[in-house]
């Protein structure tokens, strides 16, 4: 049984930290191989310019991958960040942040995820990510 959108966004309400329920995240997609998760621009999250700030950015990407896991597990399994590599290509302005995270490789312990970081409207790429996740047994 795989994960709705409306599921996935319950159990982030449900169970994320605060201050990042406090990014404004909508889960737009959940399956098996990954999630998109989007992410209003909001002067909360801009620092000089109107910019997005990589903190912003990067806890977008690491939430987005762990929706991804999940999507992958069907179900709301713990899962542990050991790596997250973000890399940012150019100021993330506009609306919104789209990010659409996919799952690379899945084995019994650990899991290999990357996201790509959308401006919209523009629908210019902003930054990247890629994470390696820890896979407690059940």
């Amino acid at each position: 049984m795989s994960l709705s959108p409306q599921q996935a966004q319950d159990i982030f309400s449900e169970n994320f930290a605060p201050w990042i329920q406090a990014l404004g995240l909508t889960i737009t997609d959940i399956s098996n191989s990954g999630a998109t998760l989007m992410m209003p621009i909001t002067p909360d999250l801009a620092r000089v310019g109107g910019i997005v700030c990589g903190q912003a950015l990067a806890s977008m990407a690491d939430t987005a991958m762990v929706f991804a896991a999940f999507g992958h597990l069907q179900a709301a399994h713990p899962v542990a960040t050991t790596n997250l590599d973000t890399q940012f290509l150019r100021p993330a302005t506009g609306e919104a942040v789209r990010c659409d995270a996919e799952i690379v490789r899945a084995g019994k312990a650990l899991m290999f995820a990357r996201a790509t970081m959308v401006a919209m409207p523009s629908e210019k790429i902003v930054a990247t990510a890629t994470a390696t996740f820890y896979i407690p047994p059940k």
